[in-house]
């Protein structure tokens, strides 16, 4: 197992921004942190590779615990640019890192190449633009060519060039073997590169999707709507909204003909069925706007 959460909680002061949060990732995975500002997201990251410690949980990387150096070696942390110095150049932060870890600078320029910054670098960063910012991040983060690499907000800033450059390199290192945690309010590229989207809200898990297309949605229209809504309650099917005599659902977890079995069993009529496949943005739209 890559990376393995449990009951993490962290709380400034009398605000609790992460509650008592579980997950884990495998080998091979892109997975996706979805929520609102304020949802705990770049917290956990932080917590994720030792820059912040929880109050409590268990957080084991690589089935070692992250307070052990040596998860490092194998872990890289795509920050924001707010680690970048504006006095220094892009060679500069990255020639930095390589003489800490080793890194030649053949490394460093190869690296370069592949990411697409390698013609700015010479340049002091206060002349970059957001996009050459986030380039040269994802630059530092990839010199030791990481198994797990976590990133927090990677697509910020970017042009449409720019996005489908990295979204192709994320595609690139997923099949390279490389995991990924990321963060991103960009839900159309979610839907493009992830296997798995984890949505949070106040600092908890509200919801775990395991595939690109989030949900298969079902419109029920039915000749009993709150002995339907019981039933499949009862089974744990998501109501998404209600309509008249019409139940929306969510199928993550159930396939429609246990539905319709369970609805048979409750003698409800199914007059109509219609399907629709969800993305993560009318997935967002469902948990965050109407609620959970």
């Amino acid at each position: 197992m890559v990376l393995h959460v449990k009951g993490l909680s962290k709380s400034y002061g009398k605000e609790k921004v992460l509650d008592n949060l579980s997950f884990n990732i495998e080998e091979n995975q892109i997975v996706a942190l979805v929520g609102p500002n304020g949802s705990g997201k770049t917290t956990l990251l932080n917590i994720i590779t030792g820059l912040m410690k929880a109050d409590a949980g268990d957080i084991k990387l690589f089935d070692m615990r992250n307070s052990n150096p040596d998860v490092f070696k194998h872990i890289s942390y795509m920050q924001d640019n707010s680690v970048l110095y504006d006095y220094l150049t892009g060679y500069d932060h990255l020639q930095f890192i390589g003489d800490i870890q080793g890194f030649t600078k053949q490394q460093i320029l190869t690296t370069a190449e592949r990411v697409g910054s390698a013609h700015y670098l010479n340049k002091k960063v206060r002349k970059y633009s957001m996009g050459m910012k986030q380039h040269l991040l994802l630059t530092m983060a990839l010199l030791n060519q990481p198994k797990l690499l976590v990133m927090d907000e990677p697509l910020n800033g970017l042009d449409p060039t720019s996005t489908i450059r990295v979204r192709n390199l994320l595609l690139d290192l997923h099949q390279e073997g490389t995991s990924i945690l990321l963060s991103s309010h960009n839900l159309s590229e979610i839907d493009r590169v992830t296997s798995h989207i984890l949505f949070l809200k106040n600092g908890r898990l509200i919801e775990e999707d395991i595939s690109k297309y989030l949900h298969t949605t079902y419109a029920l229209h039915v000749s009993d709507v709150d002995g339907s809504v019981n039933a499949l309650k009862h089974m744990g099917v998501h109501i998404d909204q209600i309509e008249g005599n019409t139940v929306h659902i969510s199928t993550q977890h159930h396939s429609i003909h246990d539905v319709f079995l369970k609805l048979a069993g409750k003698q409800v009529v199914i007059h109509d069925v219609s399907q629709k496949i969800a993305g993560s943005e009318e997935r967002y739209q469902t948990l965050f706007t109407e609620g959970t």
